[in-house]
């Protein structure tokens, strides 16, 4: 068998060795997003639950809000970015369109705004760009790991100097968009919403006997709002999450796909080359069969 031959042999087996490996990494991505999905379902009753809590909380204080005297103004602090982005490569352009869109938001912004990053990757982008990343948490591998995250990330950003007396936070991720796409997303986390908490104030109460508040309602209301904030960077996180294993997911199954082409194109060549192979030596034997008994051989055909 030729070198030729046998490096094709070689090529063929590298590639199939490579197939098996994105096969597996694309089965991986697969369960994974399914896992960070229900996640995000699993905390639809625990953020009613909170809202509710919150709706009766601001319906009892809003009277007492009423009578009591005007606050000063203070001065809007720079408001702090939460970015979800990856630690692992092999997902296309996950983190390079969030940064993008975390960098719109920093042109247009007052001034330097602190900035937190999730993930290894969307944070070398970011400090390239000339962002000011005050913190950086490393992404978690299972849904177990988000919780610890979160509360890493709310005391960062309670304890940093900037966010203390008027904190002004905004989330970045990527999101799933009809089942695969990937759409980078950004939502206000603080000062809460107006509308919304206008509506929290408007919702009936589930059942007929009408809940009453025990104690002062601002202790109670802080306790409420901070279980609203890790409800929505706990899903802001799985959605990231699930988002970045549906990129991973479809840049495996074009790799697959490149690396089927790559195959058939290589498996051509090699038949083609062992069936040259093999006409020359059956024409060596037809040349020596007619030299011993003196009989003409006609010449091989052309490759």
């Amino acid at each position: 068998m030729t070198d030729s031959t046998a490096a094709l042999r070689h090529q063929m087996g590298a590639a199939s060795d490579l197939q098996s490996v994105v096969r597996t990494m694309r089965a991986l991505a697969a369960a994974s997003i399914r896992q960070y999905e229900q996640a995000v379902l699993a905390l639809a009753d625990y953020r009613l639950t909170v809202n509710q809590g919150l709706g009766v909380c601001l319906r009892q204080m809003q009277a007492s809000e009423a009578a009591a005297p005007a606050r000063p103004g203070r001065e809007a602090a720079a408001t702090g970015l939460v970015v979800f982005g990856s630690d692992q490569g092999l997902v296309g352009q996950f983190n390079e369109v969030l940064v993008e869109r975390v960098l719109q938001a920093l042109r247009s912004g007052p001034g330097a705004c602190p900035v937190w990053v999730v993930g290894e990757r969307a944070r070398a982008l970011l400090v390239d760009a000339g962002a000011s990343v005050v913190g950086t948490q490393p992404v978690p591998g299972s849904v177990q790991g988000i919780a610890p995250l979160v509360e890493r990330l709310l005391l960062a950003t309670e304890s940093h100097p900037g966010q203390v007396a008027s904190p002004h936070i905004r989330l970045f991720f990527n999101r799933m968009r009809d089942g695969s796409a990937v759409e980078p997303t950004d939502e206000a986390l603080l000062p809460l919403d107006d509308a919304w908490r206008a509506g929290l104030q408007q919702q009936a109460w589930p059942t007929r006997r009408q809940p009453e508040l025990v104690g002062e309602g601002a202790p109670v209301l802080r306790v409420l709002i901070r279980q609203h904030l890790f409800i929505s960077l706990f899903q802001a996180c799985a959605e990231s999450l699930a988002s970045e294993n549906a990129s991973r997911l479809a840049a495996m199954e074009r790799a697959d796909r490149n690396i089927e082409e790559l195959l058939a194109g290589l498996r051509a060549s090699f038949h083609k080359q062992r069936q040259d192979a093999i006409d020359e030596e059956l024409f060596d034997l037809t040349a020596a069969f007619g030299a011993l008994f003196g009989k003409p051989v006609a010449a091989a055909p052309a490759g």
